[in-house]
C-alpha cells in the first residue's frame, strides 16, 4: 500500500507540474525566450522521475511499513511542496522546467526569491529527502539526492549565466 501511495503522491503532482511548465514555456518562447544550448534539462527529465521511482521500488522490495520516519518524510515532503508552489506562484508564467529568460526580464526578488536565490531547488532537494524518508529507501535515496543534486548545481550555473546575460 505504501509504494502505491508514494507513487500517487510524487508522480501525479509531477505530471501536473510538467503540463504547467510546457504551457509556460510556449508563452515565454512567444515572447522571445530561447533555450540555452548547454542546459542539463534532458538529463534532469529522465533523472527526476527516475529518482522517485527508484525509491518507490526500494520501498516495495523491502516491504516497508508506515512508522515515525515515514511521518517525518511526509512532513518534509509537504513543506517542500509548499515552498515549491510558493516559488511557482511568485514566478507565475515565468516558471518552467526550462531555463527561458525573455528579453527585458528582471530577476525576481519577491516571495521566496526575496529570501534565497533558488528556492525551487531547495524544494526539490526536500522532495527527494522527504521521499527517501517516506520510502525508507537509504540506498536509492542517497544516490538520488547526490546524483540529482549534481544536476541541480549544473542547472543553477546555467540559470545564473542566463540571468546575468539578461540583466
Amino acid at each position: 500500500m505504501l509504494p502505491f501511495l508514494l507513487f500517487v503522491l510524487t508522480c501525479v503532482p509531477m505530471a501536473l507540474e510538467a503540463r504547467r511548465s510546457e504551457r509556460h514555456a510556449r508563452r515565454l518562447r512567444a515572447r522571445g525566450a530561447i533555450d540555452p544550448p548547454d542546459d542539463v534539462l534532458a538529463a534532469m527529465g529522465v533523472a527526476y522521475p527516475g529518482c522517485f521511482l527508484a525509491m518507490i521500488v526500494e520501498c516495495w522490495i523491502r516491504d516497508r511499513e508506515v512508522n515515525a520516519v515515514v511521518g517525518c518524510g511526509f512532513a518534509l515532503f509537504g513543506a517542500s511542496k509548499a515552498l515549491k508552489y510558493w516559488a511557482i506562484a511568485t514566478l507565475g508564467e515565468r516558471w518552467t522546467f526550462r531555463v527561458l529568460v525573455p528579453p527585458g526580464s528582471e530577476r525576481s526578488i519577491t516571495g521566496p526569491y526575496g529570501l534565497m536565490r533558488h528556492p525551487n531547488y531547495l524544494a526539490v532537494a526536500g522532495e527527494l529527502l522527504g521521499t527517501a524518508l517516506m520510502a525508507q529507501a537509504p540506498i536509492t535515496g542517497t544516490l538520488a539526492f547526490l546524483g540529482f543534486g549534481g544536476l541541480m548545481l549544473a542547472r543553477i550555473r546555467v540559470e545564473e549565466r542566463e540571468l546575468r546575460r539578461h540583466d
